[in-house]
């Protein structure tokens, strides 16, 4: 039975960094790799403004992936939903490598927001 200490799931915002790369496991499940840029934007303590940019890797699966690679493109801005996953790998050269990536369930497009639209509103027009 799993309980709420056994819990993997992550929800993420941000840019891709590059264009979706879509591939096929051996059985032909299509699966989409994108990469995405999440800034933290940090205070110093002197007061200034800074951005850390988070990079990180997303395998999209299946019909998603397929939509994924066919929809999105570089420095669209996505939210992904899914869980953390564990690899480990070893290079040509023996070295061994550990790596922690988000297979998405979900991902969401983030529309552009368009400058021209001015965004601001009379507190009366807003509906409550």
């Amino acid at each position: 039975m799993s309980s709420l200490f056994e819990l993997n799931a992550v929800t993420i915002s941000g840019n891709l960094t590059r264009d979706p790369e879509l591939h096929h496991t051996l059985s032909g499940t299509a699966v989409c790799n994108i990469r995405i840029a999440h800034n933290d934007r940090r205070q110093t303590s002197s007061g200034e403004w800074t951005d850390h940019p988070q990079f990180f890797n997303i395998a999209i699966w299946a019909a998603i992936g397929e939509w994924a690679a066919a929809n999105l493109a570089k420095g669209d801005k996505v939210i992904a939903a899914g869980r953390l996953r564990w690899n480990e790998y070893q290079d040509s050269d023996g070295v061994k490598h550990q790596l922690v990536d988000i297979s998405a369930e979900r991902v969401i497009p983030v529309p552009r927001r368009d400058p021209a639209v001015e965004r601001t509103a009379d507190v009366d027009d807003i509906q409550f």
